[in-house]
């Protein structure tokens, strides 16, 4: 529970963060993106996408522990939604290596 606030708090920096900086319009298709940009655009893709995975893996794999330890027909369900929650990583890095190849 001691989680929610630092949540709501990087939640809230974040979209000060984002009001703060210049608006991006989609006419400016002439522009180059600097390398540096996108590694950092990158990182911060691959960095929020483990984090949000590593987080549902340790809440939904201690949940799927407990609900096979009292009942053992539950395993193939409970570890669906392990994986699903690590598929965010991989989707994160996706978009990362979509990111890195744009010219």
């Amino acid at each position: 529970m001691r989680q929610i606030p630092l949540m709501l708090l990087g939640l809230v920096g974040f979209m000060t963060l984002m009001s703060i900086l210049p608006a991006v319009h989609a006419q400016t298709s002439t522009t180059v993106i600097d390398e540096g940009e996108k590694y950092l655009a990158a990182g911060i893709a691959f960095g929020l996408a483990a984090f949000g995975a590593g987080y549902g893996v340790g809440q939904s794999g201690a949940s799927a522990i407990a609900a096979v330890t009292e009942k053992a027909e539950v395993r193939t369900t409970a570890l669906i939604f392990v994986v699903l929650a690590e598929a965010i990583a991989i989707y994160g890095f996706a978009i990362a290596i979509l990111i890195l190849g744009q010219p």
